[in-house]
């Protein structure tokens, strides 16, 4: 045995060491801090520097900050005279003199990337007056052959593990760890939990520990209920949790994909239950159900013991780097002991040795012993070994060459880092960045100004790691839920209010709105504490709806408002809906509220808004009502009175001819007492024709005919307000609708009855015209004969032109004929104009107006002028009084586009689908009946007044 061996033996004594086993919540850790600091100073070693902050703050606390120093590999907080150091077993020194040590989760010296460093303080670490070794009881064997004469003293586990089976994610118990082996496994996990249970904290080793602090804080402090993390939970983190379910068995393990040891799924789910409450474990997700043996196993803290740790020499030889690598290679003397795998720094330092220019530079020991110290920075990045090797070679030629990094090149690296912008996964790589230049920063012989570049690169690790924690904050934790289960948990009276927009909050968190009498929970407000949501809201609710009631009851009809929809409206609110009744003219209205409306309250609204639909009907419709029960009228105007309430005030003289025929004047009379109009082509009520009424009417008709979602009815509702007097026919729209607004389909237009009237007024006295004494000559329109031309008038009453106006007055029973126009006799010579200055002239709107039939003819007599051609010169100079004519060029013929009404012969052309409807004739003189085309239109205009 060399000398080395030796004194590795002899630092392996057990005097003064104890080795403190169990299971999982046995309080070794808590143990340790309190026999340290019944010594004047103390060491200590964690396996995590997540959890050697933990163990920092708690013995800061007690102590005071300034008599203890925290050291990892990437931040170090070392006050001048510290009495206790809080280090990770990688920061340990390799000797000390504190009067205690204590080495915490020995059984990591199994493990096979990590082992031989926790083998190496294990055997060669020792306190002055007291040394703890602390790790599960599988580790017993091993420490007795390894220390002799150490004493071994195990703990019970406080509280009992159970076994509760497999569960879903969605079925967890709250206070839930769920454990996977992969971020993509945790992120989905954490999704999903957010989505239906609120949100969950999230902890993967990748983390940098400020960001794994700021998430189990969020956890422990009761803001969420649920932790999803990887096997990192199980080194020692105090945690409350209450159940670990496991979403996966396999991991991997830097070599292979493989199924966890039973000591290791104990060593995780041991997390559940602390101090002296019990816990339970179980499975999740796509994880199959435990084995009884392995249930058995983790129920009872029974695993099979560790047969062999890892180790690896550390007495090392930097004579040069060939010695180097052999003294790294040599192989263990020691039963027990296993020679580790090349862990990532031996990997480094046989990449970075290869390189012929790294290689010239390492010369002597010092030189050596500087490229194997740089070998050390762990590789946070993960990108790959070659990059890793690198970067290690890259700084150790700053400082072989240069004495120090270059601080340029440094602040450029460091720079690349300093941005808190970008997702989850890209402020993850920058950590992973930053905390490589942390180490770097960490090791005062490599930079010029190390102190500077601590604080520099700590600064920017805890902006980026805040920055992260907001991100999966934000991305899986629902902040309003977290909120509320925290007021929760401590029994508080949750405090609720409603807002002047009907937002529904509490405890500031939004829960829903209050539309009306209805409350609508928001739809991201579910979850276990949903119930006590909607309580809470509902007490705030209950106060408000009951003063919503009240006000209603007692509200001016002005306040009500009832849109195309049929939605009763309350100062902007719906309040209620407009269903069917029994009479079209008087629907119901049904109340929208939900059981927050107490019945007596309820009773008072809808008494309120039955009183107020009563009131806007008759109101709106009272010329209708009036028809209805219009008693002194003769019997055959009753029924011409309940013929048009029938018909919502609209029907086509047609229908109802013979009826018309039978009244006689005083009957009339009284229908247009009543505000009916006898029209040449309808018997109608003007007053419906307004705006409010037909809109009314046509919510009215579409709950009798179909419901409210007819198509076109808010587009005619619309149309009604507008105005207009005709519209082109919209395929979409219900063709009934249009003549319940007011409006007859002709052709391809829609025209309002009324505009359609006044046409035929325009039309009539065309018609009737015979020349006179007084009067020899045709008025514009009038021709020789039973028929009349298209003027600007007619035109624009009905706001089209062309094809379009032809077409209505095809419906309306006329027919078109063209005829040429008389010629005017040719001159023989023409005077001669003189050029002059153009001058402006005044354009009349007949002048602009589209000219799709004959406006030339419109403005004269039959018996029109001479029509000059285009073509006929006009001399621009001084010319001759007179010249001689010369030929003219043919003319084109022009045409009178001339309208007569449809007769016998016009039927005998028609398809025959249309041969059966009698077309409308222009009214003429019948004193009880309807016009026709051959009675005086003098009797007809009477009858139409």
């Amino acid at each position: 045995m060399n000398a080395s061996g030796k004194s590795e033996v002899a630092a392996a004594s057990g005097r003064n060491v104890v080795a403190v086993l169990g299971p999982t919540n046995t309080g070794k850790t808590h143990l340790a801090i309190e026999r340290m600091l019944g010594h004047a100073s103390g060491l200590i070693g964690l396996p995590l520097r997540l959890l050697a902050r933990e163990v920092y703050n708690r013995v800061a606390d007690r102590v005071g900050a300034s008599e203890v120093a925290l050291i990892t590999g990437e931040e170090k907080i070392i006050p001048p005279n510290p009495r206790f150091r809080v280090c990770t077993v990688e920061a340990m020194p390799e000797k000390t003199d504190a009067s205690f040590l204590a080495i915490d989760e020995i059984q990591l010296a199994g493990d096979l990337e990590r082992g031989h460093v926790f083998t190496d303080r294990m055997l060669n670490l020792r306190g002055r007056d007291e040394t703890l070794l602390l790790g599960a009881v599988t580790m017993r064997g091993m420490v007795e052959k390894l220390i002799p004469g150490v004493n071994v003293v195990t703990r019970p586990r406080m509280s009992l593990l159970t076994y509760s089976g497999a569960k879903k994610i969605t079925r967890l118990p709250q206070r839930s760890a769920v454990v996977a082996f992969s971020a993509d496994e945790v992120y989905a996990i954490a999704e999903l939990i957010r989505r239906q249970r609120g949100g969950a904290a999230v902890v993967l080793g990748s983390l940098s520990p400020r960001t794994r602090n700021a998430q189990v804080e969020l956890f422990q402090s009761g803001d969420v209920d649920f932790l999803v993390a990887t096997d990192a939970i199980g080194m020692g983190l105090n945690l409350a949790v209450d159940h670990v379910a496991f979403a996966s068995e396999r991991k991997f393990d830097g070599y292979q994909y493989r199924r966890l040891t039973a000591a290791e799924l104990g060593q995780i789910a041991g997390r559940a239950g602390r101090y002296m409450r019990d816990g339970t474990f179980g499975v999740t997700g796509r994880a199959e159900p435990f084995d009884d043996a392995l249930v058995e196993a983790l129920e009872s803290h029974t695993f099979d013991p560790v047969k062999v740790v890892q180790w690896r020499n550390r007495d090392l030889d930097f004579a040069s780097l060939a010695r180097l690598k052999a003294s790294l290679d040599r192989p263990p003397e020691r039963q027990g002991l296993t020679k580790a795998p090349p862990s990532v720094d031996e990997d480094t330092f046989d990449r970075v040795a290869r390189d012929d220019a790294v290689a010239a530079m390492t010369v002597g020991r010092e030189r050596v012993a500087l490229l194997w110290d740089i070998c050390q920075i762990p590789d946070y990045r993960k990108i790959a070994p070659a990059n890793h090797a690198e970067l290690v070679a890259t700084l150790f030629t700053f400082v072989a060459r240069e004495g120090a990094i270059s601080d340029d090149w440094f602040a450029s690296q460091v720079a690349f880092a300093d941005h808190i912008d970008g997702d989850i996964d890209t402020l993850a790589n920058r950590i992973a960045h930053i905390r490589t230049w942390t180490f770097a920063a960490n090791r005062p012989q490599w930079l010029r100004d190390p102190l500077h570049w601590q604080e520099r690169t700590r600064a920017i690790e805890d902006r980026l790691s805040d920055a992260l924690h907001e991100r999966l904050t934000a991305r899986f934790v629902d902040r309003r839920t977290s909120v509320l289960m925290r007021r929760l948990k401590e029994n508080a009276m949750l405090e609720a209010e409603i807002t002047t927009t009907g937002d529904v909050l509490v405890e500031g968190q939004h829960v829903g709105s209050l539309d009306g009498f209805r409350f609508a929970p928001d739809p991201n407000a579910d979850g276990p504490e949903a119930k006590a949501l909607r309580a809470a809201a509902q007490k705030a609710l209950a106060g408000e709806i009951a003063g919503r009631a009240d006000k209603v009851a007692n509200a001016a009809n002005g306040d009500f408002v009832l849109t195309a929809d049929g939605t009763l409206r309350w100062q902007g609110a719906a309040i209620a809906k407009l269903i069917e009744g029994d009479d079209a003219l008087k629907p119901r209205l049904l109340l929208l509220a939900d059981e927050a409306l107490p019945t007596p309250a309820r009773e008072h609204v809808q008494a309120r808004i039955d009183l107020w639909l009563a009131n806007h009907a008759e109101t709106l419709l009272k010329p209708l009502f009036d028809l209805r029960s219009a008693e002194a009228l003769a019997p055959a105007a009753r029924g011409i009175a309940f013929r048009l309430s029938e018909n919502f005030g609209i029907i086509e003289r047609s229908e109802i001819a013979e009826e018309v025929k039978a009244l006689d004047q005083d009957a009339r009379a009284g229908l247009r007492t009543l505000g009916v109009r006898f029209g040449a082509y309808h018997i109608y009520v003007p007053a419906l024709l307004k705006p409010a009424p037909s809109a009314l009417l046509a919510t009215f008709w579409a709950l009798k005919n179909g419901g409210l979602d007819v198509p076109g009815l808010p587009e005619l509702s619309r149309l009604a307000a507008s105005g207009r007097t005709s519209v082109a026919l919209d395929p979409a729209v219900a063709r009934p609708l249009y003549r319940i607004v007011g409006y007859k389909i002709a052709g391809n237009r829609a025209v309002r009855v009324d505009i359609l009237e006044r046409l035929a007024d325009l039309i009539r006295p065309l018609i009737a015209w015979r020349p006179t004494t007084e009067q020899p000559a045709p008025p514009p329109g009038a021709i020789h004969g039973y028929g009349f031309t298209a003027t600007v008038a007619m035109t624009s009453l009905l706001g089209c032109s062309g094809e379009d106006f032809a077409g209505v007055l095809r419906s309306l029973g006329y027919r078109l004929e063209r005829k040429p126009a008389p010629k005017a006799p040719a001159a023989a010579t023409i005077p001669v104009i003189e050029a002059t200055a153009p001058t402006e002239t005044m354009t009349t709107p007949e002048a602009v107006a589209p000219v799709e039939t004959t406006a030339a003819v419109e403005a004269a007599p039959v018996e029109a002028p001479a029509i000059h051609d285009e073509t006929t010169p006009i001399a621009a100079e001084p010319a001759p009084a007179e010249i001689a004519a010369e030929p003219a060029p043919p003319e084109e013929p022009v045409f009178i586009e001339i309208w007569r009404p449809a007769g016998r012969r016009d039927r005998e052309q028609a398809p025959r689908h249309q041969r059966h409807r009698r077309p409308q004739q222009p009214p003429a003189a019948h004193t009880n009946g309807a016009a026709t085309a051959t009675e005086a239109p003098a009797a007809a205009a009477a009858d139409a007044s």
